[in-house]
């Protein structure tokens, strides 16, 4: 089975414009780099992935774009989408063959609102026309409104990081089983199967992710592309090796390709 990661991390702890992981996290509170990820899937047939950032800060993104891997077949940079002049950086940065999108960290937002702000659209429309990617970072109480924001943008592609970090936990399922299916209706939107452990409480088994991932395989679908967040995976114990078992697991019954290489592979536009 060929791995076509859909969401991984590089981050040096003195990097340029780095901020965390800091000292509370010890398992990751050190650097990490394309030679640790190689090391890391040692004998999977890996095909490298999708570089996602890890910052708030244009100098992480210039940074991501400056490393030299073949690993990395993808970057989902950040920029200041509310700034004035984020049009000309959008443009300016999507000149660059790996760019394929930007993540503003809603989930670090206050305003649940945020991105339905006028500020925003110049932004939004630029990177329409530069054909990018927007992933959306979020918790359970944006997922009415990014359904708003993606009914607004139907020529934005959108994928869910995380699930959306459902409230794996407490096991609660609601309201977030119903408000991520209305969004699964929506074409342009994609889902994540990533960053679930990371949700779960300290000694919960993966087991317990049962219904949540159930549920976004019946929904989704092909559309459903599977994630390592690692380096952030190893805070809860887990290798990378554990959470593509776990997943092909809880998964079930589903074409793995699509998962683990296809859809990911159709949504940013590279190539297994």
């Amino acid at each position: 089975m060929r791995i076509l990661d859909a969401h991984f991390h590089l981050w040096r702890i003195d990097g340029p414009g780095s901020t965390w992981p800091g000292p509370d996290l010890p398992r990751i509170h050190r650097d990490f780099t394309a030679e640790n990820l190689r090391a890391e899937t040692l004998g999977l047939d890996f095909a490298g992935g999708i570089l996602v950032q890890s910052q708030a800060d244009d100098r992480d993104t210039d940074w991501m774009l400056a490393i030299d891997d073949p690993l990395i077949r993808g970057i989902v940079g950040w920029a200041d989408l509310a700034a004035p002049d984020a049009p000309q950086r959008i443009g300016s940065l999507a000149a660059q063959p790996k760019l394929k999108g930007f993540r503003p960290m809603l989930q670090g937002i206050a305003d649940t609102d945020w991105i339905l702000g006028a500020s925003l659209e110049p932004a939004i429309e630029a990177m329409i026309a530069h054909g990018l990617r927007f992933d959306a970072l979020i918790q359970p109480r944006h997922l009415s409104v990014l359904k708003a924001f993606a009914t607004r943008w139907p020529d934005l592609p959108i994928v869910i990081d995380h699930a959306a970090k459902p409230h794996a936990a407490a096991g609660t399922l609601d309201p977030w089983r119903d408000e991520i299916a209305a969004l699964a209706t929506l074409p342009n939107i994609w889902c994540k199967l990533s960053g679930l452990r990371t949700e779960q409480a300290p000694g919960q088994s993966a087991a317990a992710l049962i219904p949540y991932v159930a549920h976004l395989v019946g929904i989704f679908g092909d559309r459903l592309m599977w994630g390592s967040d690692w380096p952030v995976l190893v805070d809860t114990g887990d290798s990378y090796r554990d959470w593509v078992q776990a997943a092909i697991d809880l998964a079930g019954p589903v074409d793995l390709d699509c998962l683990f290489s296809d859809a990911a592979s159709a949504f940013y536009g590279v190539t297994s």
